[in-house]
């Protein structure tokens, strides 16, 4: 088998505003289109960056919910769910079409991304706002997620995610936020954590177990207090080629 190269993305057009340090250290990028930030000038503004560095352009949408920055999760009905999912990523692809780009994959931000992969109703919902999008749009999800399962089996195309600066639970869900020990800002320990995913496919879980997980792509958090650092490093210390 024919292992796909590694990939570090991260999530920008949050309001940091260190979009221009991080974008040529990454290698795709999930631009916040409005749901739990960012907006036009935003969007446009990341787009043409991740163009300038040859970055992967993705959607990154939220539940509606900008005062939690996305990170709790929402009861919507179906088809406000729907509405609300497809003008996110409507929205983005507006921009992208006018400076003559193409949409590359979606993925989910907080508090959906973490619904989704354990509620398999919900997945379903999701899977259906981004039904239009599904044959030349990729999905990018976490190994072992109802998300991923019920993706595979409708055919959509996927690309496996893991957290480089993320401690995970034994159950490969990611640790609260709550807790002092969620997220990584250790380079070596970062990288060593990545290197273990890719390589061996396995991560270390919070409380020591070894758990089965696969990804190709990496995210780091453009919130990450040291985050401009960590993609540095994991530009110096990994090959992407």
């Amino acid at each position: 088998m024919v292992r796909q190269k590694i990939d570090i993305n991260c999530d920008l057009g949050e309001g940091f505003d260190n979009e221009p340090e991080l974008m040529p250290f990454i290698q795709s990028c999930n631009i916040a289109c409005g749901g739990h930030a960012g907006d036009v000038v935003t969007m446009e503004k990341v787009v043409k960056l991740a163009m300038q560095n040859n970055v992967h352009i993705g959607a990154h949408p939220s539940y509606p919910d900008k005062g939690n920055f996305g990170r709790k999760s929402i009861i919507m009905n179906e088809q406000d769910f729907k509405n609300i999912i497809q003008n996110q990523v409507n929205s983005l692809q507006e921009i992208i079409n006018k400076l003559g780009r193409t949409l590359y994959h979606i993925k989910p931000h907080g508090a959906l991304y973490n619904d989704i992969f354990k509620d398999a109703a919900l997945a379903h919902q999701f899977l259906n706002a981004v039904l239009p999008y599904k044959n030349f749009v990729k999905l990018i999800v976490p190994f072992n997620s109802e998300i991923e399962k019920i993706a595979i089996k409708n055919n959509f195309a996927i690309i496996y995610e893991a957290f480089a600066d993320r401690s995970y639970n034994s159950d490969l869900s990611l640790v609260s936020r709550n807790k002092p020990n969620a997220v990584l800002t250790n380079l070596e320990e970062i990288l060593n954590q990545v290197k273990k995913i890719y390589f061996e496919q396995k991560v270390k879980s919070i409380t020591g177990d070894i758990i089965p997980i696969k990804a190709t792509t990496f995210c780091v958090h453009s919130d990450t207090p040291n985050a401009i650092e960590i993609v540095k490093y994991l530009h110096a210390n990994l090959k992407f080629e």
